[in-house]
């Protein structure tokens, strides 16, 4: 019998879909785009919560509802957003409803996104922490929902070793998955997001891609990050090209595939492909469609 670990490489493959465009669309436009990236052979399909005013168990059972086989992740349920009794329970619901094609990932998310809602963001660790007791203490009779914790620095790393399943960390160079590897030893699974530009002209890249950067780098969590991995002369002005470079695989498909797969050295077991768009309600599946043979070979 394959371990939890296991069952969940298995559920997301080595390379899935990440996307916002969801959120601006129509119900119905989400399950059509839901249901073309399941017939193109993607595994696996991440959409955000984020700071975002979308309930993201209400998007999860619309989407695993529109389809067959999908895996379909969280990246990530905000813990702000939601009493952990109240999402153990209805993750729990889903992951039954819809035979174990749910990955929850949760998150502390960020400053902006808790404060709002009047909650304190100081100890972002021991809040998690506390956070997963309820929900592991509100287990019902139901299965809980396999989950994995965002995370970036390594105290979080290390909760996702002992709490979760694992990890998923987002707008980060293959080097920080090798080192996210080394902290959370062998076992725990690894899910790596990687934004990709379909375009082999590199100052168009970079404008778009630093246009993306930007807001990220504006966000201690990633700010942070970025210093850690040597990149603190690179943050201003939405990012050096160096930073650019480093964190979205511009080019053609062997680019995209050539990170991917750095990634995949490095120690992830899967990553989950974000296509960078100006129009974020963009969901890009003739960008998708170019990729998906080569991608899911892998």
């Amino acid at each position: 019998m394959a371990s939890p670990h296991d069952a969940v490489r298995g559920r997301l493959g080595t390379v899935g879909a990440w996307t916002f465009a969801f959120d601006a669309m129509s119900a119905e436009a989400v399950a059509e785009g839901a249901r073309s990236l399941e017939a193109l052979g993607f595994p696996a399909l991440w959409i955000p919560e984020g700071g975002g005013s979308n309930d993201v168990l209400t998007n999860l059972s619309w989407l695993l509802g529109a389809t067959d086989r999908l895996t379909v992740a969280s990246g990530i349920a905000n813990i702000s957003a939601r009493e952990p009794d109240v999402l153990a329970r209805g993750a729990a619901f889903l992951t039954e409803a819809f035979d174990g094609r749910l990955i929850l990932g949760i998150g502390v998310g960020h400053s902006y996104s808790t404060e709002r809602r009047g909650i304190d963001y100081a100890r972002p660790l021991s809040r998690m922490r506390a956070y997963l007791e309820v929900m592991d203490a509100a287990a019902d009779e139901r299965p809980p929902a396999p989950r994995m914790l965002a995370a970036l620095g390594d105290g979080m790393l290390r909760l996702s070793a002992e709490l979760a399943l694992g990890a998923h960390t987002y707008f980060v160079p293959p080097e920080h998955t090798a080192h996210a590897r080394d902290v959370l030893g062998p076992e725990p699974v690894l899910a790596v997001e990687q934004g990709v530009i379909l375009t082999e002209d590199a100052s168009e890249a970079r404008r778009v891609g630093r246009g993306w950067t930007g807001g990220y780098l504006e966000l201690p969590n990633y700010a942070m990050n970025w210093e850690r991995l040597g990149f603190s002369e690179d943050l201003a002005g939405g990012g050096s090209d160096r930073l650019v470079d480093a964190a979205i695989a511009w080019g053609g498909v062997d680019q995209a595939l050539a990170r991917v797969r750095e990634h995949l050295d490095a120690g992830a077991d899967h990553v989950c492909v974000q296509l960078i768009l100006e129009d974020e309600a963009d969901l890009g599946l003739p960008w998708f469609r170019e990729l998906a043979p080569t991608l899911l070979a892998l």
